[in-house]
Order: C-alpha cells, then structure tokens, then sequence
C-alpha cells in the first residue's frame, strides 16, 4: 500500500508552486477505505487568472519544430520516471486495481505519448494547394478540463499534444482523482519546460473549469467529462468564439452478429464492459446478441462473471475495485435498483452490499433489457452489462444506433468483411472488428452526444493546430 504524502498546498503557476489566493482545501478520499488520504488547493478565479496570463506570456506563435520536440521529448521522458508512484497514488485515490493501475493507467498514457511524439517526427506543417501556402501554427492558450476515471491518461492526452503542437496549457484535474495530476505536473516541473508552458489550477468545476471556459485569453478549451456538463464548458466557449473539443459519455454497443465466434464475443465484451470497474467512456455496456444464441450468450457471460474478483485494489489478484466516490457508488446502485423495476431481469450481481467499507459494487449483468429503457440508453458508469437480443441484422443495426450517444463499440462476425459492412452503418466514433487491437494512434472520438473533435495520433494533434492560407502571386 502507498505511503505516499498526499497533502498538496499549492498551485503550479508560471513555472512555480505558488500558494492560492484561498485557504479552502479539497479532501482527497481512498473510495477502498473511506477514508482521507490527501489535500489540494480549492483555487480561484484569480488563480485561473494568473495562470492563464502566464500562459499567455509563454506562448510563442513562431515556436519551432525543434523546440516543439525538444520540450516534448523532455516531458515525456520525466513522465515515464514517475510512473510506478503515479500508479500507486492512482490505486489510493480512486481504487483501480494494482494490475490495471501498472498497465492501463500508466502504460496506455505512455505509449500514447510516443505516439504523440512520432506524429510529431513525421508531421508536415505546410503544403501547397495550387498557388497557395497551406502552414499549421499551434493554436495558443489550452484549457484542459479533466475526469477521474483514467486521470493521467486524459491529462497525456490533451497536455503532450499540446506541447506538441506549441501551445501552452492551465490544466484542471478532477476533485475525485487529482493527486496523479499533481505527480504528472510535478514531473513536468522537473522536465524543465519553460515557465508558463504548463499551469495547474485545482478546484471546484463551477468555479475553476467555468472561468477557465469563459476566458476570453483562453483560445481552446478540451474537456473530457459528462454530456451534461460538456454542453455548460460549450455554451460558456461560445460566448468568446473559442474553439472546443468535447470527449463526453457513451452508451457503446458490442454487437455479435450470426456466425461470430459468441465465445470470445461474449468473453471479450464482459471484459470491455467491466474495465475500471466499468469507469470507462468507452465501455461496452450493451451486448447485443442474435435472439437464436441469446441463452447460450447468457450462460457464458455469467460464467465469465464469476471469474470477477471484487475487493481491495491492492490485491494482485483483485480485477474489480470500488466505484470511484461515494457519489459514483450511489449513482451506481440507483441504476440496478432502477433497472430491477423496468422489467430487466438480473442475472448475476446486484446492489446488495459487498463490503462494510469501501464504494464496491457487484459485477452486474441484465438480461431481457428493453433497447429504449433508462439502461438501455443512458450511462451507468459502473460494472453494469446490459444484455439485448435482436432479431435480425436490420433489428440490431436499429438498436445499435438507439441512443443518443456514439463514441465506442464492436462488431463481431464471421468474416472481417462482414463485420466492417455492419460497422460503417453504426453511429459511432471507433469500433473493434472482431477482436482488432488497441491501437493508441487512432483517433477517438464521437457522433452525437458523445462529443466533438478527435483525440490522439494526428488527428488528435491537428486539433491543436490553427490553419493558415497564403495565396502566392
């Protein structure tokens, strides 16, 4: 278990730890325990203004491509020096597992970094287009609003394009999981970036997030959140025409069509489902199966179910920890309760109690769910599968496009072909062929309520980009 001291009193601003204007603090609780283990600064909207001033300060429009990779190069090599303690405090502050804290944590931010750093390697800044001179200049001032489900990784995906791209960045974590943010920061402070490049305000997000959205010296705002609170960081962009990139919610569809190979389908979506103990915008969280191979569907998701340890996230052996806060953990349980009285019949978990302390929910799987019920289309964001049948290609198409959402999902059939066909009809922004791999250099993103904009490989860079035409005589 860590040992770590978590207690954080200050803010990162122009290249220093400097003390907020405030003295309120922002309790940090281990959601295994219940207990307190940290601190960090409850900044202000003045501290939102020095930080961004200070960015302001630092960006250079004309940055060069070498200083580009130089800064880039330099973060991402302290980042990697930090990672065994950001795994640990990743574990102590919202509960992933030790297995998943030390791989997908830590390793999927890492190699999306490099990913990051090869786009750069390979990137062309200008083209010509006829008679005109096509350049890509970095954007300017970031504004980096942040969950914590997956808390390094969403900071690596918004700060290393940025420091990319040239821009400089105030970044806000999440009041849940914001000490690994503190730990990437005080690495990039070692990195050596200049002052003002990165900037680190902490504290509540109608506070903190809403001023740093409305900031007119704020030229781009990427937030990774709720629709919900998307929608607010959008409307409050709109007022100064900034730009806006939104990662926001999914209600993603594993869809397992006739002649897939249902063992692994079902296998592998449980798995998907269940990931970060199901904290994952990406999650596959309905599986829809061919009504013709519905029970046998059924019994193999129970069986691998069982497999699901729940318990203390510092258990090797441990594959699902705690929701992350305690108001997680009563969202959770109010959608399997919820769910029980739609007519969804439970087939394994529930919101009975798994332990006297902790935020621990069962590993929940639901069969005979109706496609337009509450967990057919909305977000649980916890170990709840929802299991639909379908009764043609045509009927899983329909309920595959049901929600209002479109940011993951899969397709499984018997032949590649087959399952990309299907997969070019569905509303969505990335989707698994029949088991296809992670690929950290893909753009991610979504259709519909799910967002706007891409993030990682070039796509993801591009968007820190502003594009200028030259017309030549």
């Amino acid at each position: 278990m860590s040992i770590h001291d978590y207690h954080r009193t200050e803010l990162f601003i122009d290249g220093g730890w400097v003390s907020p204007h405030g003295t309120e603090a922002i309790e940090v609780v281990d959601p295994a325990t219940e207990q307190v283990i940290g601190t960090v600064p409850s900044g202000s909207e003045a501290d939102v203004d020095a930080a961004v001033g200070a960015a302001r300060r630092a960006f250079d429009p004309l940055i060069s491509v070498a200083e580009r990779r130089d800064r880039l190069d330099a973060a991402i090599s302290a980042m990697e020096k930090r990672l065994p303690d950001i795994a640990e405090t990743i574990t102590s502050e919202m509960g992933a597992p030790v297995r998943i804290a030390q791989s997908v944590q830590t390793q999927v931010p890492l190699a999306v970094a490099r990913a990051f750093s090869d786009t750069l390697a390979h990137f062309e800044f200008e083209e010509r287009i006829g008679n005109s001179l096509v350049v890509r200049e970095p954007y300017g001032v970031v504004a980096a609003i942040t969950p914590w489900n997956y808390p390094l990784y969403q900071v690596v995906a918004k700060v290393i394009p940025a420091i990319a791209a040239g821009c400089t960045v105030v970044l806000k974590p999440s009041n849940e999981a914001p000490l690994s943010v503190f730990e990437f920061v005080e690495a990039l402070a070692d990195a050596g970036l200049p002052p003002g490049v990165v900037n680190l305000v902490s504290g509540p997000g109608r506070v903190i997030g809403e001023r740093m959205a409305a900031h007119p010296d704020v030229d781009f705002v990427s937030f990774t959140g709720s629709t919900g609170v998307g929608s607010r960081v959008g409307e409050l962009a709109g007022r100064t025409v900034k730009k806006v990139a939104l990662e926001l919610g999914g209600k993603s569809a594993n869809v397992i069509l006739e002649g897939a190979d249902l063992t692994a389908a079902v296998k592998v979506g449980v798995a998907n489902a269940f990931l970060n103990g199901g904290q994952t915008c990406m999650a596959w969280t309905r599986m829809l199966v061919p009504q013709s191979r519905y029970g046998e569907a059924l019994e193999i998701a129970e069986a691998a179910v069982s497999k699901y340890t729940v318990g203390d996230p510092w258990h090797p052996g441990t594959r699902i920890g705690p929701s992350a806060s305690e108001c997680q953990y009563h969202s959770v349980l109010g959608f399997i309760e919820r769910a029980q009285r739609d007519g969804a019949r439970l087939l394994t978990g529930g919101a009975e109690k798994v332990s006297d302390a902790g935020y621990f929910v069962a590993p929940t799987v639901f069969a005979d769910v109706d496609p337009d019920s509450e967990l057919g289309q909305e977000e649980v964001f916890g170990p709840v599968l929802a299991v639909i049948p379908f009764r043609d290609t045509d009927d899983a198409l329909a309920i595959a496009n049901g929600t209002p959402y479109g940011l993951s999902g899969a397709v499984w059939a018997a032949d590649d072909d087959t399952a990309i066909a299907f997969a070019r009809q569905v509303q969505t922004g990335q989707l698994d062929i029949n088991g296809g791999k992670y690929n950290p250099a893909a753009p991610f993103g979504g259709y519909k309520k799910s967002g706007i904009g891409r993030e990682l490989g070039r796509f993801g860079f591009e968007e820190y980009l502003q594009v200028k035409s030259l017309q030549l005589p």
